[in-house]
């Protein structure tokens, strides 16, 4: 029975196991059905977000992404109504017990789908990350900057720039041609294969713009750059919506703008502004700087020329082995030389001339460039100069002819921009009314050289010739292409600075608008009439052997506006100058022979006449018809003698009279008035008048009386000295004694102001007596004051109470004691903005401490310090005058101070303070100061110095150098003598130094004769 019983059970039990599996596998397994529907309710929600990232990254370049998301949809749509009725179930009896057994399995089903399609996905994105990845930055095909350190120093830059969250939009600018699309490409391609010091993106867009791009095409760009989908009839601002929405999912993007020509709004777009969104970065290249601006960039990065050394190597490398022909090399750097540093131009020269062995053609291609037409050299018109026309043809109304007028003037020519305007002003090239006042058309005409140069179409001129402009060769080669092939009004013919010494009758014709023949050999011109009857500018300055003027040349010329014959030897100018009835500015400077001038009162449109440093006698008959003239100058005219009573207030238009160093000195009715001589109160007629530089004789005028008009000067040169007294200054004598580098550090000009001609305010007081009653107008307005011989010194500055203009002083050949009034410190600082102090030749100074505790000084903006020939100067300052360091003192010069043992020292007893007393000091000169033992009692005091001169200083023995303040010395001048001596505290300082020690310079005359530069006369007291 219980055998039975066993079978039965066995059998029952095998029955009951294979119905519950044909149930499970028919309607689910129950049991299992809660772990899957909540695998089921993760797995979908991994599923839904791998979903959002395919449909955000996903493109074309991976097959089956859209198959997948299509699948991912189907099964949603399955799977969400089970899920309604599972929930729904839930709220019946016993949990729904029937319909559990039915939805077991299609959660089973759900689950197995689900998983499937999550592992098909991953798949999927990892493949398209793997692309992205690769195509996150496309390479761009370009030469790299092998041997051109300049352009890999730009590249760092940027780099750096890039690793800044505080940039957000970098702009590179510089002319065309001068490598702003190679500097960028190279960065596209480096940041390809960026290592993990480069900073990375998720995507580098690079669009190249046209001269005439529109908003629309910019943004098919983009999308397609970003892969993504084109909408047909997509208006612009739909289309930006969703670059802008693309553009922030990445994590981090970098925007190329290359060849920008004007700005571009980045909201209209559709970018992220970086300052929005902190991963975006932007950089523009550009030939204008206007367009920096106005897109408001972060930082601007400016692309110089290649130096001569990059830019033969450059040439060689796309010249080719003819290069090293023995007779060609030199035609070659020549070739190289006229490419102006410019590498489009090297390059395409260097292509052109390529494999060519005859020395002809060689110096026929440089023949050519040199004529600005190289027509016949391949590739030159097309690849480089009309390029650079663009930025000509991107110039408005009368820019474009002031551009070529600057071509008139010679190669690597610095020209003065005040004489640049006066020529536009009297070419009619000035979009102003000629009624306005001359400062305000001369900040009109600098507001469009500025213009020029932001277009890199001018450039600053040589260092040592402030407010001057030039052209590059190239962009002056291109310029005289262009207006020699002109028709209009423009055409020019220019044949500046190459030597010529025969006038070329033959290139003249009635077409010309313009000719230059300046800084040549002319020694003659024709004495026939020339049919040049459309001229309107004739440059012939610096022609020096041109001795005459014949009188039917300027015949054929009756339509001039401009003519310049200064710098010539010529004697006289011929009488049929009065009929150039449209002349406007007649420059005759630096024309020694020059005595005379014919009668010129039918030149009534004229407005500029430059007499400066001519020879004349005196002012022409006529003069005083001369209504629109605006600027008279007679600066340097050491022969001028006479002035005629009346002329110069009958110049009513008159707004410039500069009549520095002139032997004419104006007087008072009330002092000797010898003849029919103009006088001082004539100036005062001159309603207009606004810049006057003159000379005065006399012991006080103009400073004991009152003259209101006066006060209508916005600039002045005036220099007033007593009875005998005829020194152009000491400082200014001294001054022009030093040259070469070691001027440019002891004398910056950076405490002048710069702004231009009406901005000067000087004044130079010689011989006088300052202790009686003051003009005060002209003391509290001068930017720079000299005071040589002159006695009052301390009524001077105590009674007129301040100066709060003045920004250079200069005190020379003076017995002064600086005594405060009650012989308590001056509460107030009488020079707070004063930048440069010159005492030279001051015998009884013990201290500047003097002036300091009579004057209140602070020294806050305190640039330069001098001091010369002051044999009883023991110290310079007592540090206990001054709560404050130094901060802006920049350069201390000390000279034949023989009882000088300090430069700072601390009455109260104290050796040192908290701070260096000039820590920003950079340039020190000393020299004949034998007791001189000390510079500084602080070992960190001059962290910045960079140049150190020392001469005749024998009890120096130690520098206050370490080896952190000696990384920034760039040379040290002394007798090897000295530098042997000298003490270091360890050798890493002596020998970091070694190398920057370049012994003696004398940077002063030795002539003992000049040796103490003082006046002939007594001191005054």
């Amino acid at each position: 029975m219980e055998c039975v019983i066993a079978c039965l059970s066995s059998a029952v039990s095998s029955f009951s196991e294979h119905l519950c599996g044909l149930i499970c596998s028919r309607v689910g397994d129950p049991f299992t059905f809660k772990s899957n529907y909540s695998h089921l309710q993760q797995e979908l929600q991994r599923l839904n977000d791998l979903n959002s990232r395919m449909e955000r990254d996903h493109d074309k370049s991976v097959p089956g992404v859209n198959d997948w998301l299509r699948n991912v949809e189907e099964t949603g749509c399955k799977v969400r109504p089970m899920q309604a009725k599972i929930e729904a179930n839930k709220e019946r009896c016993c949990g729904g017990f029937t319909n559990l057994f039915l939805q077991s399995r299609e959660v089973a089903e759900a689950l197995k789908e689900v998983r499937g399609l999550e592992e098909r996905g991953n798949c999927l994105a990892n493949l398209l990350a793997a692309n992205r990845q690769a195509r996150a930055v496309e390479h761009k095909p370009v030469e790299s900057f092998d041997r051109q350190p300049a352009a890999s120093k730009n590249l760092a830059t940027i780099m750096n720039l890039l690793n800044d969250d505080a940039v957000g939009t970098i702009g590179v600018w510089g002319q065309g041609g001068i490598g702003k699309t190679t500097l960028v490409k190279n960065l596209n391609n480096i940041l390809k294969d960026a290592p993990s010091t480069t900073p990375r993106f998720s995507i580098v867009i690079w669009i190249t713009l046209s001269r005439e791009w529109d908003l629309k095409s910019i943004q098919a760009q983009i999308a397609q750059r970003l892969k993504m989908e084109e909408k047909t009839k997509e208006c612009p601002e739909s289309l930006a919506a969703r670059i802008c929405e693309r553009l922030k999912r990445e994590q981090k993007f970098l925007l190329i703008l290359d060849d920008v020509w004007k700005e571009i709004d980045l909201d209209a777009l559709g970018i992220p502004r970086p300052d929005d969104q902190a991963a975006c970065k932007i950089i523009l290249t550009t030939r204008f700087l206007n367009v920096c601006r106005g897109m408001k960039t972060d930082r601007e990065i400016a692309i110089h020329v290649l130096n001569d050394d990059e830019a033969w190597k450059l040439f060689c490398k796309n010249a080719g082995e003819a290069v090293i022909v023995e007779d060609i090399e030199p035609v070659a750097k020549a070739i190289t030389k006229e490419c102006g540093g410019l590498p489009l131009a090297i390059s395409v020269m260097g292509t052109s001339m390529r494999k060519k062995t005859s020395k002809h053609l060689w110096e026929y291609a440089l023949k050519e460039l040199q004529r600005s037409v190289p027509h016949n050299i391949y590739g030159v018109e097309d690849k480089v100069y009309k390029p650079l026309k663009w930025s000509y043809d991107s110039l408005q109304g009368n820019l474009q002819s002031c551009f070529l007028y600057c071509s008139l003037y010679p190669e690597d020519f610095s020209i003065d921009i005040s004489e640049l305007v006066q020529c536009w002003l009297a070419e009619g090239l000035l979009d102003v009314d000629e009624q306005q006042s001359y400062e305000d058309i001369y900040n009109s005409g600098v507001a469009l050289v500025e213009n020029l140069k932001d277009c890199c179409l001018l450039e600053n001129g040589d260092a040592d010739r402030s407010c001057t402009v030039k052209m590059h060769d190239l962009v002056r080669d291109v310029a005289i292409w262009i207006s020699s092939s002109l028709e209009d009004e423009c055409k020019s013919l220019v044949q500046s600075g190459i030597g010529l010494s025969k006038f070329p009758e033959s290139r003249l014709t009635p077409s010309l608008k313009r000719i230059s023949f300046m800084r040549n050999e002319l020694t003659r011109l024709p004495h026939i009439q020339i049919p040049c009857s459309e001229a309107s500018t004739l440059l012939l300055q610096n022609n020096n052997t041109l001795e005459r003027v014949p009188e039917a040349f300027l015949l054929g010329f009756q339509a001039l506006r401009v003519l310049n014959l200064s710098d010539t030897d010529i004697h006289q100018l011929p009488p049929s100058l009065i009929h150039l009835g449209e002349l406007r500015a007649l420059f005759l400077s630096n024309c020694r022979w020059l005595n005379e001038l014919p009668p010129v009162g039918r030149l009534s449109k004229l407005q500029v006449l430059d007499c400066s440093k001519s020879g004349i006698l005196k002012l022409p008959e006529g003069m005083e018809q001369l209504s629109n003239l605006r600027e008279l100058n007679l600066s340097g005219t050491e022969k001028l003698k006479t002035f005629r009573a009346g002329l110069i207030s009958r110049l009513s238009g008159l707004e410039i009279l500069d009549m520095r160093d002139s032997s004419y000195r104006w007087c008072l009715k009330t002092e000797t008035n010898e003849g029919n001589a103009a006088l001082l109160e004539e100036l005062g007629c001159l309603e207009r008048l606004i810049v006057l530089m003159v000379d005065f004789d006399g012991t006080t005028y103009p400073f004991s009386e009152y003259a209101p008009w006066m006060e209508r000067l916005k600039s002045f040169g005036i220099s007033v000295s007593g009875v005998g007294k005829r020194n152009p200054g000491v400082w200014s004598h001294y001054v022009e004694r030093v040259s070469g580098m070691i001027k440019n550090n002891l004398f910056p000009d950076s405490f002048k102001n710069k702004d231009g001609k009406f901005e000067e305010r000087k004044l130079l007081l010689s011989g006088l007596d300052l202790s009686g009653k003051l003009n005060e107008f002209l003391l509290t307005c001068a930017a720079v004051l000299e005071l040589e011989s002159c006695r009052g010194l301390n009524n001077l500055f105590h009674s007129v109470g301040g100066f709060v203009y003045l920004k250079s002083l200069s005190i020379s050949s003076s017995n002064v004691r600086f005594k405060p009034p009650g012989g308590c410190r001056s509460p107030n600082d009488l020079l707070p903005n004063l930048e440069e102090l010159n005492l030279i030749s001051l015998p009884s100074l013990e201290s500047i401490s003097e002036l300091v505790w009579s004057l209140g000084l602070k020294f806050s903006r305190l640039k330069v310090m001098r001091v010369l020939y002051c044999e009883k100067l023991k110290y310079l300052l007592s540090c206990d005058d001054f709560t404050q360091p130094l901060e802006k003192l920049e350069i201390i010069y000390l000279q034949d101070s023989g009882d000088l043992s300090d430069m700072f020292i601390y009455s109260s007893g104290l050796t040192s303070k908290s701070y260096p007393v000039a820590p920003n000091l950079r340039t020190i000169a000393l020299s004949g100061l034998p007791k001189l033992n000390t510079l500084s009692r602080r070992k960190k005091t001059w962290l910045h110095l960079e140049h150190i001169y020392v001469r005749n200083c024998g009890s120096l023995k130690k520098l206050p150098l370490n080896k952190l303040s000696a990384n920034t010395v760039k040379e040290i001048r002394g007798e090897i003598e000295w530098w042997t001596q000298l003490k270091w505290d360890d050798d890493v300082t002596s020998s970091s130094l070694q190398p920057l020690f370049k012994g003696p310079a004398w940077w002063f005359s030795e002539d003992n004769s000049e040796r103490r530069v003082q006046t002939a006369s007594s001191y005054g007291e």
